[in-house]
């Protein structure tokens, strides 16, 4: 490792000026000519056609998320989305590839939503000065990886079918079981456009005329403070249980001003901006806990308010996550400029119901009985995944700590065409320095 040299992020890379540049995520379209890229978990988050927006410079680029730490590998002009999206670009003396692997392997401390490119700029990292060895170890580590990588899509694709199953179920559920066949048994019919088989004993009513979707306070952020009683905001509704890594507070001296917004146990809430997790194929709904109170709802948050006991929320929310409540939604959000819904259209949704509770309690059952199942396979996935990333992880290590390759490989990079010998290397290093550094002469009056 005699030519690994101890660097920092500006030694390697350029950051690259996003100024007037950037869109908001509201602004993002469903199609469109250029793809956005912006600091959440999927690789495109949506489209714009705007040509002026696009990020300078060729391609590839490396994005790194200044909230979300996420980083990705950008082999085409994109436009950047929304806020903390960091563009970085490779300099002469490292491989963007080479750089897109090293980042993944330097640790910074999870500041949650704060900032973190901050942290990195101010980690040092080795890196051998030749570019034949770097190629020759991203070479090696995406030969490693493609069958990692193969392992990975196949246990992701289970996850997609079983995505695939949970909806089946659910789907099979709320049409009711057909004890027997023929045509006076159950019914072909449309529920919000998606095509249904219904037995007999359930009933097509319209949504509002059991609940009513009460919306949230608008609290202003300047209202907002470090402690009090917590604030339900659509960053916190994701999927069954809130999530509070991102809260904001409001003064306790203030309950009974708010009191009509103060949520109780078993509320069934949904997000009415950007309601579904596509990654997940489910919308964005959770059911408030004992633990999770007292705590306050916020605008563009819904919560269902069910009208003299005639649903179970259990119900409820189970049916809200069923294609029949799911796939209107999408619509609705697809057909608007905003990913947003509104509490009448939900109101206005086909909902399905049987004569009473106690079939409620029946259907509820039976699909925690089938879904039970799917939690097992979910679990043993996810922890074949978590094993894949350690052994990734693993692997980069030994990468970037120049264990990598084999002496044999080694010799094959001094062959290279573009290998320089150290003192070559270092010859031009100066040489360039002193190119940079140098101050012009000044120019002497006649």
């Amino acid at each position: 490792m005699n030519n690994w040299k101890q660097k920092t992020l500006n030694d390697v890379c350029d950051k690259i000026s996003l100024n007037k540049i950037k869109i908001k995520q509201k602004e993002y379209l469903f199609e469109g000519k250029y793809p956005v890229i912006d600091q959440g978990q999927e690789l495109i988050g949506g489209y714009f056609d705007n040509q002026d927006l696009l990020v300078p410079n060729e391609p590839p680029y490396i994005v790194f998320g200044d909230h979300t730490k996420v980083k990705k590998f950008i082999p085409f002009r994109f436009i950047a989305g929304a806020d903390g999206v960091k563009v970085l670009k490779a300099k002469s003396n490292i491989l963007p590839k080479f750089l897109y692997y090293l980042l993944h392997t330097i640790k910074i401390e999870n500041k949650g939503y704060a900032r973190h490119f901050q942290l990195l700029e101010k980690e040092t990292f080795l890196i051998p000065e030749d570019i034949p060895e770097q190629r020759a170890i991203v070479k090696k580590l995406e030969s490693l990886f493609s069958s990692l990588d193969a392992g990975v899509a196949d246990l992701k694709k289970a996850q997609q079918q079983l995505k695939i199953y949970r909806q089946a179920v659910l789907k099979k559920a709320f049409e009711g079981e057909v004890k027997k066949k023929g045509k006076d048994n159950f019914i072909e019919t449309k529920i919000n456009d998606i095509s249904a088989n219904l037995s007999n004993d359930m009933k097509i009513v319209k949504l509002g005329s059991l609940i009513t979707l009460q919306g949230g306070y608008a609290f202003k952020s300047q209202e907002f403070q470090n402690e009090g009683i917590p604030v339900v905001k659509i960053a916190n509704v994701n999927l069954d249980n809130i999530n509070w890594d991102d809260t904001s507070y409001i003064d306790e001296g203030r309950v009974n001003e708010f009191k009509s917004y103060a949520l109780k146990e078993g509320d069934v809430l949904i997000a009415m901006t950007r309601p579904v997790i596509k990654s997940l194929n489910s919308v964005k709904t959770v059911i408030v806990r004992k633990a999770d109170l007292p705590c306050f709802l916020n605008q563009r948050v819904g919560r269902f308010l069910i009208k003299n006991g005639s649903v179970l929320k259990e119900y409820l929310q189970y049916f809200i996550k069923s294609t029949f409540f799911k796939d209107p939604i999408v619509r609705q959000a697809n057909d608007s400029l905003l990913p947003n819904i509104s509490g009448k259209i939900i109101e206005s949704f086909d909902f399905l119901i049987p004569d009473s509770i106690d079939q409620q309690k029946q259907i509820v059952k039976q699909i925690e009985s089938r879904l039970s199942v799917c939690d097992s396979i979910e679990q043993n996935i996810k922890e074949s995944l978590e094993k894949a990333e350690a052994l990734r992880q693993s692997i980069l290590k030994k990468a970037f700590e120049g264990n990598l390759l084999t002496a044999q490989e080694l010799a094959a990079c001094k062959l290279a065409h573009d290998y320089e010998p150290a003192n070559v290397l270092l010859e031009r290093i100066k040489v360039e320095q002193n190119k940079t550094t140098a101050k012009p002469n000044k120019k002497t009056p006649h």
